[in-house]
């Protein structure tokens, strides 16, 4: 079983993709690493994995649950003058 699972997880930005469907199992008691070159999308995946960022498109699956959006309130900062 995968402690890990993306499906077809897509980002955008403006006018570039950042992600194109990417997909990735990683199972239970493994270790994995991302590579690859400047822009290729390793920092936005883990962004995304780790809910900084929410995907335009796909599913993420941890133990077997889907993980669903974080939904935090907005906060309003004052500033003491």
């Amino acid at each position: 079983m995968e402690i890990f699972k993306a499906v077809n997880v897509v980002k955008r930005f403006a006018n570039h993709l950042a992600l194109d469907k990417v997909s990735i199992s990683v199972p239970k008691g493994s270790v994995y690493g991302l590579l690859g070159p400047n822009g290729a999308g390793k920092t936005t995946l883990l962004r995304i994995i780790n809910q900084i960022t929410a995907p335009d498109d796909g599913e993420l699956f941890f133990n077997g649950h889907k993980l669903l959006p974080v939904i935090c309130p907005r906060r309003e900062v004052f500033i003491k003058k």
